[in-house]
């Protein structure tokens, strides 16, 4: 077996990575795919056992026991599929029942499996039948794949893809219902570049209420808003925190940035955790409580429960909306 074959079934090695780019692209020898709102993961099959590894190499084989059961049935041995774990719950996509089977023991995990089976949705084959196709183009690799899943039922699935663009804007504007996060690009041309940020990936940015009850900075000069949403008992929510802000950006909400007008919801220092689900380290992060203001933020749809996965933009400030009012979906 070759080199490069024995890594990528032994499982070193890096997988392939995504730019954020504006609006679909286009051009010729673009393969378009739906963005699912999953866990990215591979799955290989190496001498009867099968991996199912996280991006970052981290073994998830026992959280996701029907994938791993499924993959042994139907994956030949010496193959690596690159996708994405995905749980539909009633049309949508369901981050959330995703992220309760991390940091769980197999048991638990087993039976979260049967109470809400997550699918895999491949979108690329690294190795197949003991021969390492990354240095192949994607449009033979896919061809691969495509006759791979022949064999495929669920819960194992083939991603969507399709070389016109007027198919990729159908589903950008058909399939946001299903919390689909938008459209990835790639070059059909081009060899699978692990840990390299060669395709393109352009997420659905929507315009959403969220409530301001705190800066990181000052209520003069806030750095970054902290975002809050009320649910349904009234209580307000973490939501997540803005990028940084420009000194404009700063300088048109500050006026509405003021003191708090009577005991506020949240206290002084937080985990960065609660505000930052990415947050490499738990730290503590001090926070400027302000009275609760709303504004208008632009954001993707990925949504972990009540909050924002992903850091939020500011368009502006709307002072004239009631904080109470912004509420979760």
């Amino acid at each position: 077996m070759p080199a490069g074959s024995a890594e990528v079934l032994g499982g070193a090695f890096d997988l392939g990575l995504a730019k954020a780019v504006h609006g679909i692209p286009e051009g010729p020898g673009l393969l378009y795919e739906a963005k699912v709102d999953g866990f990215r993961v591979s799955i290989s099959v190496a001498h009867g056992a099968v991996r199912i590894r996280s991006r970052t190499g981290t073994d998830l084989t026992a959280r996701f026991p029907e994938l791993a059961e499924a993959a042994a049935a139907q994956i030949p041995d010496s193959t690596v599929v690159d996708g994405e774990a995905v749980i539909w719950n009633r049309g949508r996509l369901d981050f959330d029942s995703l992220q309760r089977r991390l940091g769980v023991g197999p048991a638990l995990a087993r039976q979260r499996a049967r109470q809400r089976p997550a699918s895999f949705v491949a979108f690329d084959v690294l190795a197949i039948l003991g021969r390492d196709v990354r240095p192949m183009a994607l449009k033979d690799r896919r061809a691969l794949l495509e006759e791979l899943a022949e064999g495929f039922a669920p819960p194992l699935q083939l991603s969507p893809a399709t070389t016109d663009v007027d198919v990729a804007r159908a589903w950008w504007a058909g399939l946001a219902g299903a919390k689909v996060e938008g459209i990835m690009a790639k070059r059909l041309d081009e060899p699978y570049y692990g840990g390299e940020r060669r395709w393109m990936k352009s997420k659905r940015l929507e315009a959403e209420d969220a409530v301001v009850a705190a800066v990181i900075g000052s209520r003069a000069r806030p750095s970054q808003l902290v975002l809050g949403i009320f649910d349904d008992a009234g209580r307000l929510r973490f939501a997540g925190r803005t990028g940084p802000l420009s000194a404009a950006q700063a300088a048109r909400v500050a006026p509405f940035l003021r003191r708090p007008a009577r005991e506020h919801p949240w206290p002084e220092e937080v985990p960065s955790t609660l505000i930052d689900r990415f947050a490499r380290e738990r730290t503590l992060v001090h926070l400027t409580l302000v009275e609760p203001v709303v504004v208008e933020v632009s954001a993707d749809s990925a949504r972990s429960g009540i909050a924002f996965r992903h850091v939020v933009r500011l368009i502006r400030a709307r002072p004239e909306l009631d904080p109470a009012e912004v509420r979760i979906d």
